[in-house]
């Protein structure tokens, strides 16, 4: 059974339609990659799959639940995580604090026993800030716990920018972009860090990025979209020699 399901997904912007008759499914413990040029629409199905958009046509099932259009809080409550294209992180929290916003979707105390510090609250505050030490642990960045988020190195903010994702005990983690701006040792750092938050946490995650040596050194499955449509789907090796995947991101046909 697959964990997530997109059935025929449409979405318009008034005449323009950003994504057309879009249909994927991910295996659990999946990684799978989703790519194509720039404007063809990755971005919008991660964020219909998150809530942020409505699907103008088709559904969306997660865990064999249909979430077409339901908001982001309540399909986070179901177990999907993502980050953005751009780090996200709090100015003003060191590291464990960001990995502690995090659990805070799990709280099931009241506004009110969180200002007044009430014995409930203060209990779950004690257990999310073990939660939240532990889970930099695994994935070897409790040594800053105590640093300014913002000040890490970039590589790091996205590691930790993953970490805070995690707090909130996904089933399914989107990437947007995660090697985006990173260089070479970066990148590769950042693709044995995939590797081992997929096998730890034992996640399905789905990965937009632009980085082909991430897509192609992890992702045992691409998925290829270009002015909304799926164009290929497949092996990396199947993909890198796909003349309509060429033509997509070169604009010209392999044997022009």
């Amino acid at each position: 059974m697959s964990i997530l399901s997109l059935n025929s997904v449409v979405k318009r912007f008034g005449g323009l339609t950003a994504v057309n008759k879009f249909s994927a499914e991910l295996q659990p413990g999946e990684l799978c990659a989703l790519i194509g040029p720039n404007g063809s629409g990755k971005t919008t199905i991660f964020n219909i799959i998150t809530g942020v958009y409505a699907p103008t046509n088709g559904k969306v099932f997660f865990d064999d639940r249909d979430i077409s259009g339901k908001k982001p809080n309540e399909i986070a409550n179901l177990g999907i995580s993502r980050t953005f294209q751009n780090i996200r992180l709090f100015k003003g929290l060191n590291v464990l604090e960001n990995v502690m916003v995090g659990h805070h979707l799990r709280l099931k105390s009241d506004p009110i026993s969180a200002i007044l510090q009430l014995p409930g609250y203060m209990a779950e505050d004690r257990k999310m800030h073990t939660e939240a030490y532990e889970l930099l642990e695994s994935v070897n960045l409790s040594h800053l716990a105590d640093k300014q988020a913002t000040a890490l190195p970039y590589g790091q903010q996205r590691k930790l920018e993953i970490a805070r994702a995690l707090a909130t005990h996904p089933k399914l983690l989107l990437l947007d972009e995660p090697a985006a701006g990173m260089n070479p040792q970066e990148a590769e750092e950042l693709m044995e860090f995939i590797l081992h938050i997929l096998k730890t946490f034992d996640l399905t995650i789905f990965l937009i990025e632009h980085q082909m040596r991430v897509v192609m050194g992890i992702c045992p499955r691409i998925i290829v979209i270009d002015h909304g449509e799926q164009i290929a789907e497949g092996a990396p090796e199947l993909i890198q020699n796909n003349p309509r995947v060429i033509e997509a991101y070169l604009g010209v046909t392999e044997n022009a």
